[in-house]
């Protein structure tokens, strides 16, 4: 009896141990969704914000995107990065940083092509994505009427004096030139023309506007540093506006209306686009993720060796 004892323990923790492998090896052949994603190796993926409709017959399209990366992944304009019809291309961003970005660069179809539907192609880590983006469902359609505060666009601007709002926002007449690690200082106007109600004990004084400062096109780094005139807002690795990341370079414009300036430097000689979003966030009616409310400025800079 003591030997049968011994045969059946032996052979149930044989049977176990068949179980455990088999459990094992299943749980490493199924694909677990919950499972954390990976930090980095995953595409660039585009987003369609939605779409405005213009006063003039036009549509503009807001374009964003999400990078799931933990790194700053480059994607430069041409076959991984391109727009469709080719007139309508150029915009885009070539680097993209980490997290969830909305309405980095919008493009406006006119009147007499309003049918026509705008792709935008974005090949990263081996896989190509597109977006359209077009007159489609109201339930894409974006307004720029004041928010339940007040809030609206804030006005963004170069020495030009040619104002600008929204995603779309306004490009600099002309274009800066400097040379390999001489610093050039970029600078933008801005005007918050939000009404609020200066009863509410949150609107008595207007509110700070914030500038924030990115590389959006070119081939080499772009480092920005403190103008003498604008100090830098401190940020903190990791920190977000709502779910928004919180720029590495950013200015505060006091009272929401005044210039905005910072230093930029450029590691390799070509041409660059660089990108300043002036938001009106500290207002609690104003968010990106409701679409509202922010303006993008674009300077061109042609850097010399």
């Amino acid at each position: 009896m003591a030997s049968f004892r011994i045969t059946a323990t032996a052979l149930l923790a044989t049977l176990v141990a068949s179980m455990l492998v088999v459990a094992t090896a299943n749980a490493q052949s199924v694909q677990r969704p919950l499972r954390p994603s990976a930090s980095q190796g995953i595409p660039v993926i585009p987003f369609m914000e939605g779409w405005y409709d213009n006063a003039d017959g036009s549509i503009t399209v807001s374009f964003g995107y999400h990078n799931r990366n933990k790194e700053n992944i480059v994607v430069p304009k041409g076959d991984n990065n391109f727009i469709v019809p080719a007139a309508m291309n150029g915009m885009q961003p070539e680097v993209y940083f980490p997290g969830r970005h909305h309405g980095v660069f919008a493009v406006t179809i006119p009147m007499d092509r309003e049918d026509e539907t705008v792709w935008w192609h974005l090949i990263s880590a081996g896989q190509e994505l597109k977006v359209p983006g077009e007159r489609g469902s109201s339930a894409y359609e974006l307004d720029r009427n004041p928010r339940p505060q007040g809030s609206v666009q804030p006005l963004i601007w170069f020495d030009d004096g040619q104002q600008g709002s929204g995603p779309e926002g306004v490009v600099a007449a002309t274009t800066k030139t400097t040379s390999v690690g001489s610093p050039i200082a970029l600078e933008v106007f801005t005007e918050d023309p939000s009404k609020r109600d200066r009863s509410d004990p949150r609107f008595i004084k207007p509110l700070d506007t914030r500038v924030s400062w990115y590389k959006h096109q070119g081939p080499g780094e772009v480092s920005f540093s403190e103008h003498d005139s604008t100090p830098l807002v401190e940020s903190r690795e990791g920190e977000v506006l709502g779910l928004i990341p919180a720029p590495e370079v950013a200015v505060m414009v006091s009272g929401g209306k005044g210039p905005a300036r910072v230093m930029a430097s450029f590691s390799e000689p070509g041409d660059y686009l660089v990108r300043a979003r002036l938001d009106n966030w500290k207002s609690s009616d104003s968010d990106g993720l409701d679409q509202c409310c922010w303006s993008n400025a674009y300077q061109r800079i042609r850097v010399t060796q």
